[in-house]
């Protein structure tokens, strides 16, 4: 299926890896030009050269030698202004005129909340709910006047079904996603603007990874059968990949999802149990 998205201009938060990478990586197989943003330079730029080796496979695919995808990579953390700024300001970029928006932040540290202090919530509410609040603001007026846009956020499964020892990211992406509920059906709806959440549930990653072996460590297992105990909560029998979150993704930025707002998508194999 052609997503008719070919040309566009995406910026997708937290790429140089994981989920974040997979939705980047999907879009330049669409002939997406994407701006890629994440905190560790190095890490980023081996991630925008797999990208460009994506995009080079499109041009080639298409016939189109030369017309392949652009891939720029901002290293700069973007909860703050000053790395707002840098991404908007990327020589050979869009500047602030993205059609398309992929915000995502890793999740705050689990614990009990009478350990946290207000500084804790503050950090969990800028880099969860008050970044992705900025660089909507910074972007969907340009997407109404141009009558198309795209922005997903990507939150958590935890949204529908909170986890006790995150309460940090609880608050913070329900904050988000309460916000969005309002914004996804004001005016922006009649011009072209679609906004959506995904909420993964257990996804192949790195932080998976590094969250089974805490939980082995803690329950006096080795990681492999961790692995397998998690994997079997699962009703599909597996945890997802990177590349099918990122084919989602790039199906809610298409124009086929235009009549797809205000929702928030739960691709979880199937993990959560209610109706609702």
């Amino acid at each position: 299926m052609d997503l008719g998205i070919a040309g566009k201009w995406a910026l997708v938060c937290g790429a140089s890896k994981g989920l974040g990478f997979g939705c980047a990586q999907a879009l330049v197989r669409e002939g997406v030009n994407v701006v890629i943003n994440a905190r560790q330079p190095d890490t980023l730029q081996q991630a925008a050269s797999k990208l460009i080796a994506s995009s080079a496979d499109v041009s080639r695919a298409s016939g189109q030698n030369g017309l392949k995808p652009m891939v720029l990579a901002v290293a700069a953390d973007i909860t703050t202004p000053e790395g707002r700024a840098a991404v908007f300001g990327a020589p050979g970029g869009p500047g602030r005129d993205f059609d398309i928006v992929v915000t995502n932040a890793g999740g705050p540290p689990p614990g009990d909340f009478r350990d946290w202090e207000r500084a804790d919530w503050l950090r969990a509410i800028d880099a969860n709910m008050l970044t992705p609040i900025e660089l909507i603001k910074a972007t969907v007026d340009g997407m109404a006047a141009r009558g198309f846009g795209r922005i997903v956020n990507i939150t958590s499964g935890a949204v529908k079904a909170p986890i006790n020892v995150l309460g940090l990211s609880n608050g913070a992406r329900s904050g988000l996603t309460g916000f969005i509920a309002g914004l996804a059906r004001s005016k922006v709806a009649a011009q072209g603007v679609t906004i959506n959440n995904l909420l993964p549930g257990k996804f192949a990653t790195e932080r998976l990874e590094a969250t089974l072996v805490a939980m082995a460590q803690a329950a006096g297992v080795n990681a492999q059968e961790m692995r397998r105990q998690q994997q079997a909560q699962v009703p599909a029998g597996r945890f997802g990949t990177p590349e099918e979150f990122g084919a989602i993704c790039a199906f809610l930025c298409s124009v086929q999802a235009g009549y797809l707002t205000g929702q928030n998508i739960l691709p979880d194999g199937g993990a959560y149990p209610g109706t609702f």
